[in-house]
């Protein structure tokens, strides 16, 4: 159903329908995508469009072949992604894959690969990759997802047609979330999740809106000096760090945006001299600081950190000013 009923991906579709009719379609695809936008779906949605067995209505999304590709158990889909824990697709994959596409499709058509994230092969897996865009074998498509394509290879890039999926209109992906899961506050999931459908349709609105006011409670507690930073820390750090960050770094975000509000604005970088009274705020240039380290703070989710210390230093770093 998700695979047939994303509205805003209608253009990329039309684009592949008139690449298709003009048999003009590009051996390799590079799909970027806003995060959470639908990547993936449109890469299945171009996996049935070409193994469709319904080739006048294609996708139909009814025949064996689209119900395979859907499900991904279609012998001439292969999905390449990080192993388990990994966060990489590593060399040998990419040569599984390469020796696979080397074999005769079952069904005497195309062969697909998807490659997603993309920008998770890691250095020698994307260069062995490169000799697979080079060589293709017939009637094979490769189909690249990924949210940063800088981090591949030039040469990778430039083997690939792009289609871009850029982030879908509030409206639209607030109509797609009511008609999947009802109503609720979808709006707000969004706002917190960064305009992230396929991730919303994934949450729970109401928690999300709960964990979003505790943290940005505390945040307000630790600016004025109110909390207590080892214990607060040491309780978020048994939750959800990933959605936790993404909570600070929103109410970072309003903080800084608000500096340049008719109320806040200063062209000094330490304005808190030059603000209205009332509530305590924090210099501009503390607030970037912050951001910049809730952003180190996400790229090494990755690795073995003690979560509890990091988002103390945050919290320390906050209530110093």
């Amino acid at each position: 159903m998700i695979i047939q009923d994303l509205p805003w991906l209608e253009p990329q579709k039309a684009l592949l329908r008139s690449a298709w009719q003009a048999n003009r379609l590009a051996p390799a695809l590079l799909i970027h995508e806003a995060r959470g936008a639908g990547g993936d779906v449109l890469a299945l949605w171009s996996a049935q469009f070409v193994l469709c067995t319904e080739r006048a209505r294609a996708p139909c999304g009814v025949c064996v072949a689209c119900q395979r590709v859907a499900s991904v158990q279609h012998p001439d889909l292969t999905v390449l992604q990080p192993l388990e824990e990994s966060k990489q697709i590593r060399i040998e994959q990419v040569r599984e894959l390469g020796a696979e596409l080397a074999l005769t499709s079952h069904q005497g058509g195309y062969k697909v690969a998807i490659v997603a994230p993309a920008d998770a092969l890691n250095r020698a897996a994307a260069n062995a990759f490169l000799k697979t865009l080079e060589e293709p074998t017939p009637s094979t498509l490769l189909i690249l997802v990924a949210t940063q394509p800088s981090r591949l290879p030039a040469t990778v890039l430039s083997r690939c047609q792009r289609l871009v999926i850029p982030v879908p209109a509030r409206v639209a992906a607030v109509a797609w979330l009511e008609s999947l899961r009802g109503e609720a506050d979808w709006s707000f999931a969004l706002d917190t999740l960064g305009d992230a459908p396929l991730l919303a349709a994934q949450s729970d609105p109401k928690m999300l809106l709960e964990f979003s006011r505790e943290t940005h409670r505390a945040l307000e507690e630790a600016l004025g000096g109110h909390t207590d930073p080892v214990a607060t820390a040491e309780r978020w750090a048994r939750t959800d760090l990933a959605l936790r960050l993404l909570c600070i770094e929103n109410w970072l975000t309003d903080r800084i945006r608000g500096h340049f509000t008719a109320a806040h604005f200063s062209v000094e970088v330490n304005a808190q001299v030059h603000l209205q009274r009332g509530a305590r705020v924090p210099s501009i240039c503390r607030l970037f600081n912050l951001t910049d380290a809730v952003q180190e703070l996400k790229a090494a989710l990755d690795v073995p950190i003690n979560r509890a210390l990091a988002l103390e230093s945050l919290l320390r770093q906050l209530a110093a000013g």
